[in-house]
């Protein structure tokens, strides 16, 4: 298993496989042809078919400014994975190297025929039940197990992602306008905050923040802004919004944010290795069904529950996404994934509930291992229509033309 520092990357928004990836794969290129002149790019798969919503094309020109480059969208779809890509470079029209390159989910990467994955394995473990296992036998918990084998800059790093979700929300807060794009929707994550304030009732107050947090940051994601991947961009908003809430509201310390992102880094990780995080190759399942597994383990993780308990909330997590669609209108990162980033953070707390509770009277029968499993296959049986190509549920409902205009 790779570092969680690989989880957590800081990037632009809206997608972690469609801009950050690709953005990582060009600044690759650019290194390795210093005398190159100008470029031709083929996006494949779910990178061709919703490149234009995500920014793909945008993030590509941007990333070797002044160069030219020719971005073409086609049909086709690589065999490695969906979010396939072809770099051809050229040095006064004279083409000089050509590279397959796969944005592979929460912004990392892989070049065909190379050994260019900047992950590296560190982690002697793959399972939960055999971090338990060495949990359980050297008297840790799940945050210092992490600490065992990270390096020794992991602590300050998890704190710059943490400022860094912290930002985004408070950005996401006091903006308003309308999000880039056709379906010119309107920001609301100030307006849910304000009504939060003012309301009244208990339960509906602490779900309007929660909500307003989650809205804050997959708005800016949306218009491009800086987020987490958390695992990715597309469900950046879930993970920071229940700690966030978890930090003002119920007044746990930074320090105990920090352990309980750490916590959630080892749940996204497992199911990073053992499964997917890529909304092209899982659907949604693989993105909000993650980052609300992520959140369920973090939040038990606050309130002290047990292992055997923060393992019932993140399997909770997990299990009740199964088969989540990932079919964006227009290919945005906007309707529904802004929507479900809040649902999901909401779910995340409930999770947390039935654990501690139904903890104390059974033991759970699913083991998350096994959950992870089943969220793969369910991901391999998807059509392909309903795995970020915009091609099949809400996606054909509500057709969006798009063009080169925002």
């Amino acid at each position: 298993m790779e570092s969680i520092k690989d989880l957590y990357k800081i990037g632009p928004g809206p997608s972690s496989s469609h801009t950050i990836g690709p953005q990582k794969i060009m600044a690759i290129i650019k290194k390795t042809y210093p005398s190159a002149t100008s470029y031709k790019v083929i996006l494949y798969g779910s990178l061709s078919l919703t490149g234009k919503g995500h920014l793909t094309d945008y993030i590509i020109k941007k990333s070797v400014e002044p160069l030219y480059v020719d971005v073409v969208f086609s049909k086709e779809e690589l065999e490695y994975h969906p979010n396939g890509m072809e770099i051809i470079v050229f040095e006064d029209r004279k083409m000089i190297g050509s590279h397959k390159a796969y944005s592979v989910g929460g912004g990392s990467i892989y070049f065909e025929g190379a050994s260019l994955k900047e992950e590296s394995e560190i982690y002697p473990h793959n399972s939960l039940h055999d971090i338990f296992k060495y949990i359980t036998e050297n008297n840790l918990d799940l945050y210092s197990y992490a600490l065992a084998f990270e390096d020794e800059d992991f602590l300050d790093y998890i704190t710059l992602i943490w400022a860094t979700m912290k930002e985004t929300i408070d950005r996401g807060l006091h903006d308003s306008g309308i999000i880039p794009g056709k379906l010119k929707l309107s920001k609301v994550a100030k307006d849910l905050y304000e009504l939060a304030l003012s309301e009244e009732n208990a339960n509906e107050k602490e779900n309007l923040f929660v909500t307003s947090y989650a809205y804050a940051v997959s708005e800016q994601n949306a218009s491009g802004g800086i987020v987490v991947t958390a695992p990715t961009c597309g469900a950046s908003g879930l993970l920071p919004a229940v700690l966030y809430y978890c930090h003002k509201q119920l007044g746990y310390s930074e320090e105990m944010i920090i352990k309980a992102l750490i916590v959630g880094g080892v749940i996204g990780n497992l199911i990073k290795k053992n499964a997917t995080i890529s909304g092209a190759q899982g659907g949604c399942q693989a993105e909000i069904g993650t980052a609300c597994s992520m959140a369920s383990a973090s939040y038990a993780y606050l309130q002290g529950l047990s292992l055997s308990q923060i393992e019932y909330a993140a399997e909770m997590g997990l299990e009740h996404f199964l088969g989540l669609t990932c079919d964006p209108i227009g290919g945005y990162v906007q309707i529904p994934c802004i929507e479900r980033n809040g649902f999901g953070a909401l779910r995340a707390l409930s999770t947390v509930i039935f654990a501690k509770n139904l903890g104390k009277l059974r033991s759970h029968r699913i083991s998350f291992d096994s959950m992870v499993n089943v969220m793969k296959k369910t991901g391999e049986d998807m059509k392909v229509d309903y795995r970020e190509t915009a091609l099949g549920g809400l996606a054909k409902q509500y057709p969006i033309e798009n063009d080169d205009e925002s």
